[in-house]
């Protein structure tokens, strides 16, 4: 049967393919942009005929219709496995809930404890070979296709073509169903405009960079910036290899400060395990051999990201405590974000030969009341999650300056992460260390740097 063939006889409407599922399936969503927002609202419409539907997404763009609609939770229970804006509002409204995992094991934990009954994903057209590309997200696609019992393809004429690396399509016969969507434009993510404090930290993270470097931005206004600056540098022969792949990568590699030419594989390529950005970007990554898609089991393997030397990553976080413990999940029980590849990418970095792990954050945070925060706390907030063990962080850095706290003891740790937070705070920062024995100034006549 020629590929064609099998297209219109997999080709059905929304709704037929929402009836596919039944009550106490467990659904899987594609991820990131390409998770499907237009079968989302179809499911959503059986609410009344369905019971007990787990739903589960990881960074759905947006407000999930299924959770929405289903306050009581008695046909539908959502959870993410990382979180955006939108599962952060539902999860205020306590309808959804988030699944601990780190993102290179996701493949892995899918295979051994997953069992999806139907797995919903947005793709780009079908090609000439019968394949349909992942298009902007790779993820751990493959195994969710693999592992489920029914897989329906969502389809949409306007998702981009990226090319891998590995995983990066699914073959007409792999798939049950097919739907054409309303061929909406693929969702954009355009990044917070930085302030003079974000200006001040992005500059201290370039300076710790060399020519050669191989680097990883983490999600988040900051990093992006980070890159921007980076590719109005003097630096050169830069590689890229990430989790997430956004419009710095794209400056960097126009400015010609990214070509990979001294990366250890992947030459030339920047890999990559979902890309979310602005309309440009999207452009960008279309047929481009420039890029590589590849599976978060690749992107975020410890030996992968460890062969490269020179190695810096970049990541940011909500809030750390004097003994270098980071938290860049929650804020207390409040669930913000998701472990992702925070770990994996720090922790490698510092195992690669010239490596650097950098963790970046403004020293204070604004509230909703208009009062500000100090990031840097005696103690995590209760609640909050260790999203990085203080044995694996290397650099902080705030508008204040950066540290390097591998090797120090808990005192020196918590010396130099004062001296990183805001003046108005360090001598309260400083009698909670005392408290907490973990501070030695003044000692012996010492004073803090």
């Amino acid at each position: 049967m020629d590929h064609q063939a099998r297209y219109r006889e997999k080709l059905v409407s929304p709704r037929q393919a929402a009836a596919c599922v039944k009550s106490g399936d467990h659904v899987f969503y594609g991820h990131f942009m390409m998770s499907p927002t237009f079968m989302d609202g179809y499911l959503a419409q059986r609410k009344d005929e369905l019971t007990d539907v787990r739903v589960s997404g990881l960074c759905f763009p947006g407000v999930t219709q299924t959770a929405a609609c289903d306050p009581e939770q008695a046909h539908f229970l959502y959870d993410d496995w990382f979180f955006g804006g939108g599962s952060r509002q539902l999860h205020d409204q306590d309808l959804c809930h988030y699944t601990p995992a780190m993102y290179r094991e996701c493949a892995q934990v899918v295979s051994a404890y997953c069992e999806p009954d139907v797995f919903i994903v947005k793709t780009a057209p079908m090609d000439r070979h019968g394949y349909f590309n992942y298009s902007v997200t790779n993820s751990f696609h493959e195994a969710l296709a693999s592992k489920a019992k029914k897989v329906i393809l969502e389809v949409n004429e306007n998702a981009p073509v990226c090319l891998g690396g590995n995983g990066e399509a699914i073959h007409i016969s792999q798939a049950d169903m097919v739907v054409e969507t309303d061929h909406r434009p693929i969702g954009e993510m355009p990044s917070a405009a930085p302030d003079e404090v974000d200006r001040g930290i992005a500059a201290r993270v370039v300076s710790l960079l060399e020519d050669g470097c191989v680097v990883q931005l983490g999600i988040g206004a900051m990093p992006n910036l980070v890159g921007e600056m980076i590719a109005e540098s003097d630096l050169r022969d830069l590689g890229g290899h990430t989790e997430m792949l956004v419009d710095a990568y794209m400056k960097m590699y126009e400015s010609g400060v990214m070509n990979g030419r001294r990366k250890a594989f992947d030459k030339g390529r920047i890999a990559f395990a979902f890309a979310m950005g602005s309309r440009e970007l999207y452009d960008f990554v279309d047929q481009n051999r420039a890029v590589a898609s590849y599976g978060a089991d690749y992107t975020n393997d410890f030996q992968v990201i460890s062969g490269h030397d020179k190695f810096v990553a970049v990541n940011n976080a909500i809030e750390i405590d004097l003994f270098g413990q980071v938290c860049s999940e929650s804020v207390g029980t409040r669930h913000i974000s998701g472990i992702g590849g925070q770990l994996d990418f720090i922790y490698s970095a510092f195992h690669s030969k010239g490596g650097k792990g950098i963790i970046c954050l403004s020293s204070l945070q604004g509230k909703k009341d208009g009062e500000k925060r100090s990031r840097i706390v005696p103690r995590l907030t209760p609640g909050g999650a260790v999203t990085l063990p203080r044995s694996m962080v290397q650099y902080v850095i705030t508008e204040y300056g950066a540290a390097d706290l591998k090797g120090k003891t808990t005192w020196q740790r918590a010396e130099l992460l004062i001296s990183l937070a805001h003046p108005d705070v360090r001598e309260d920062l400083v009698r909670e260390a005392e408290k907490m024995k973990i501070w030695v100034g003044g000692r012996n006549g010492r004073k803090m740097d």
